[in-house]
């Protein structure tokens, strides 16, 4: 093993995320979730914070945060190729050779139980995933990527930053650097998360709070045509009469503060939350983004709403999983004209029995990617947003002693769809184990700063960290041409 992955092993794990179902099996590390993050998760709720305040603090916490990093202006508009990214991510480790890289030739002990099917384009998919391999044509697979780090919390901050963790500096998150180089197009937020940030991705780092995911609270998963965002509409007992009204009081309130020589950049700053905030509340078109509105039972059935997967729940029953609601609510934001999305799925941390893991959520899954992506095509909308299906890392080569597989970082799967990659390219190949890369290996540094060059971001512009320090978006980062369409 490699002084690093040794090294790596040693640290202590780090919880992985929050928001969906755990599997009894997973390593400790992927289990538990630290005390400081549950207190942060209930905070807001707890006070009582007004959608105003929110963004009044988020803004605030940016301004005074040590030494500010702003970093340089924006670069400028997005080509017109790209506008959004749908980054979809599978916390746990998502096991290639289940998925997109399978071994049918090798030992049992390496190819596992499953089958294969052969996609539109000629190659192979595990028989996990039929409905993609009928839309293979229009997906980009890049069978050789290769990380760093074969922990959760680790290897997932590396995987949202494209730094391993430091004890020196925090690198901002990938949706963050496009907020602050792109900014917000319209009403809705820059960078959303459905239904929030996992909690090892990092954060805004050494730019300012305001770039961070909004984070809509309600699950579309688990409310389905419920759906509500935390904080996003009106006050019980409140109508939009009542506000309005409220709105005209604190500005005459306003009026007379300012007649009174009070600090006027105080004042306008308060003004500008306060009018954003009165904009989503109040903007139909905000409103229906978040919804299901106008959504028809085809829409639902393209994307597997009631698809479950083959294992029963603790009441004896099959479960749909709610990722199709979760991506049919991310499609809404991107023809809404938010740039980045980040929506997380399911429990893949299988050190114990793969089979019933794949058996429980793949199905979903496949129907789900492939009704977001057909459903993109259809409406014209793949050219410009980029469909991206990530992990922290892949699985071992060899099945282990409790049928299941473990944590590795050297080779595993990416899946892309639209977004200016070129469709039906299946990239790279592992060797005949899937453990190393054989030939074409892609760095996560390189495919990333491949996905930011293709929404109009140099991955090697220098940022300004603490006032003084220049710092790239991503060290030493190419961009892999051979992907480009």
């Amino acid at each position: 093993m490699p002084a690093f992955y040794e090294e790596a092993a040693l640290m202590t794990p780090s919880p992985l995320r929050p928001h969906a179902p755990v599997q009894a099996d997973g390593c400790n590390g992927f289990r538990q979730m630290p005390r400081r993050a549950a207190l942060r998760a209930g905070s807001l709720g707890a006070l009582g914070l007004s959608l105003a305040d929110f963004l009044r603090i988020r803004a605030a916490q940016g301004a005074n945060a040590s030494t500010g990093g702003a970093g340089q202006p924006a670069v400028g508009k997005l080509p017109e190729r790209i506008k959004s990214v749908i980054q979809i991510n599978l916390p746990g480790g998502f096991p290639h050779h289940e998925s997109f890289d399978p071994k049918p030739e090798s030992p049992v002990e390496y190819r596992g139980s499953f089958g294969v099917v052969k996609t539109k384009n000629g190659d192979v998919f595990s028989d996990n995933l039929p409905k993609l391999a009928e839309i293979a044509d229009k997906l980009t697979v890049v069978r050789t990527v290769v990380g760093k780090i074969p922990d959760h919390g680790l290897a997932t901050y590396h995987l949202y930053t494209g730094y391993p963790p430091s004890t020196v500096i925090d690198y901002p998150q990938m949706g963050s650097i496009v907020s602050h180089e792109l900014g917000a197009c319209g009403e809705l937020p820059c960078y959303i998360a459905i239904p929030g940030k996992n909690t090892f991705a990092g954060g805004t780092g050494f730019l300012p709070s305001i770039h961070g995911p909004f984070e809509t609270g309600g699950d579309p998963a688990t409310e389905k045509k419920n759906f509500r965002v935390r904080d996003f509409s009106l006050p019980a007992g409140v109508s939009l009469e009542q506000l309005q009204r409220r709105r005209a009081v604190r500005d005459a309130v306003e009026q007379r503060i300012r007649s009174l020589e009070a600090n006027p950049v105080l004042l306008d700053t308060m003004d500008e939350f306060h009018a954003r905030a009165y904009s989503l509340l109040t903007s139909t078109d905000s409103q229906k983004a978040f919804s299901f509105e106008g959504e028809s039972d085809d829409t639902f059935e393209l994307y597997g709403s009631q698809v479950t997967g083959d294992i029963k729940g603790p009441d004896g029953k099959l479960h749909p999983k709610g990722l199709s609601e979760r991506l049919i609510i991310a499609r809404r934001l991107v023809e809404a004209g938010v740039r980045f999305l980040t929506v997380e799925y399911g429990s893949w941390d299988c050190h114990t029995d793969v089979k019933n893991a794949c058996l429980d959520q793949m199905r979903p899954f496949d129907y789900a990617i492939a009704g977001l992506v057909t459903d993109l095509d259809r409406r014209g909308l793949l050219d410009s947003t980029l469909v991206w299906v990530t992990s922290e890392f892949g699985r071992t080569p060899k099945v282990n002693k409790e049928s299941g597989r473990d944590h590795w970082a050297r080779c595993y799967s990416m899946m892309l769809a639209g977004g200016g990659f070129k469709p039906g390219l299946i990239h790279g190949a592992s060797d005949s184990t899937g453990g190393e890369p054989a030939r074409d290996a892609v760095t996560l540094e390189n495919l990333m700063a491949t996905i930011y060059h293709q929404m109009g971001i140099d991955a090697n512009k220098e940022l300004v960290a603490f006032g003084t320090r220049p710092i790239e978006i991503i060290r030493d980062a190419e961009v892999v041409k051979q992907l480009i369409g």
